[in-house]
């Protein structure tokens, strides 16, 4: 009898231990295109980057985040807020799906697009005061006490007034009078902007303490997009975002001397050497049709470019035949060697990883090459990019690897928690928020 109960102790004590149970404040923390190297390999990569370098001494870190479908900043970071795949949240892409090029670039902004509940209701849910500065997908979002969404138009002055119409009441005036600058515009993505929001999320904290707070930096994935991953411009950037990282954190744990912080990435990166145009490709197809004065007139098939990859959009997703000929073209697009198409994903196989389902095809390229915008089909199909660096590719390359870094009350110290799915992330932080998500796809994760 002592020993079974001996034995069913240790158990419980097991247990808990690998899945202790918290109800407490928690920052999460996303630095858009921080590939987990970057952390795990700073000294060899030359990287002087002791804020990050600290999560992985005082925490526990993934060996590698395996991403969604397409792994863009906004699928992603939706993924990293609800715990399912693009196909379930609804945000399937980084610009909604615009076939008459008449929204001007207008990206997924509004949270009234995610089909379900995200942690900032979760947190809400469970009692705790809510923020979230500059996160994706983040105007009008429900659950959130304090809130600078992300939105941009053209960068005009009008933008400032914008932002200030979405936030929270009152919330930005107040922010800019106590720090005596004005906030940086959502279109702004270099390390001064990222620098400036930073500033802004410790007054947020100093004057609010929200209890679940959301931050996002952007100016890595900015850099890497410009000079290419690895390179000397961005490791720069990516120390200046360290220093700003440790700015936030230090007011947290003065806020909120029990708090988890949790720090993220959206995707990895890989260089980019090649364009290929299915824009440009379509319309010799005569699968889209443009008017004299440049713009689509109608259409058949439609790109919906991701960096790596591309949707494939059907006006009439239920026509064999219009089927059958966008498939015939996609096949002989890709026995061309030069269009660095590396697979093609047809309607069932994009159900299954969870990608947009609006799709009928999904156009994977090899690394290297990227998916042509429609501004620059007259380009030709094939063309040279403006950028070195870029990501949106399927998930399944090891380049593309996100991050995942985790500190504070209960979680083990110098612990790797090898490959992690994405989906797992939501779950494991509402467990420690004493909230819960159940619509997760995946557990949440036991330390």
């Amino acid at each position: 009898m002592l020993r079974r109960f001996a034995a069913a102790f240790a158990v419980l004590i097991g247990l808990v231990c690998a899945n202790p149970v918290w109800a407490g404040p928690v920052l999460l923390i996303s630095v858009d295109g921080l590939r987990p190297g970057d952390v795990l390999e700073a000294d060899k990569r030359g990287l002087k980057v002791p804020t990050l370098r600290r999560f992985v001494r005082e925490g526990a870190y993934a060996s590698g985040v395996r991403g969604v479908l397409p792994t863009v900043t906004y699928p992603s970071h939706a993924t990293l807020l609800t715990g399912v795949s693009p196909a379930r949240h609804g945000i399937v892409g980084n610009t909604t799906f615009d076939p008459l090029q008449i929204n001007a670039g207008g990206w997924f902004w509004f949270a009234q697009d995610f089909k379900v509940p995200t942690l900032w209701q979760a947190a809400s849910g469970a009692g705790l005061s809510v923020g979230n500065l500059h996160w994706p997908v983040s105007v009008g979002a429900a659950g959130i006490n304090w809130n600078l969404p992300q939105v941009w138009r053209t960068g005009h002055g009008d933008d400032a007034k914008l932002l200030a119409a979405l936030a929270t009441p009152g919330l930005l005036a107040h922010l800019e009078q106590a720090r005596g600058e004005p906030y940086a515009q959502g279109i702004i993505e270099d390390i001064d902007g990222d620098e400036n929001r930073a500033r802004f999320a410790v007054s947020l904290i100093e004057a609010r303490a929200p209890e679940f707070l959301t931050v996002y930096y952007t100016a890595y994935d900015h850099q890497q997009h410009i000079d290419g991953p690895g390179t000397a411009g961005a490791h720069a950037v990516l120390e200046r975002i360290d220093s700003a990282l440790a700015q936030v954190i230090a007011a947290e744990l003065k806020a909120h001397p029990d708090a988890v912080i949790a720090l993220v990435s959206d995707h990895g990166f890989a260089p980019v050497m090649r364009v290929t145009n299915l824009f440009r490709a379509f319309i010799d197809a005569g699968l889209i049709v443009v008017g004299p004065d440049g713009k689509v007139k109608s259409w058949e098939a439609m790109p919906w470019p991701s960096g790596g990859s591309a949707a494939i959009v059907l006006a009439r997703p239920n026509h064999p035949a219009l089927k059958a000929l966008v498939a015939a073209k996609l096949a002989a697009l890709q026995s061309e060697p030069e269009s660095g198409i590396a697979g093609i994903a047809d309607a069932a196989e994009i159900k299954g990883m969870g990608g947009n389902p609006d799709a009928s095809f999904y156009v994977n390229f090899k690394l290297g090459t990227s998916a042509g915008s429609f501004a620059d089909q007259a380009k030709g199909l094939y063309a040279v990019p403006k950028n070195k660096g870029t990501h949106g590719w399927f998930p399944g390359s090891p380049e593309l690897r996100a991050s995942f870094m985790i500190m504070g009350p209960g979680i083990p110290k110098g612990r790797n928690l090898g490959e992690i799915d994405q989906r797992a992330i939501a779950p494991t932080l509402a467990r420690i928020m004493g909230a819960s998500m159940p619509m997760a796809e995946v557990p949440g994760l036991s330390f």
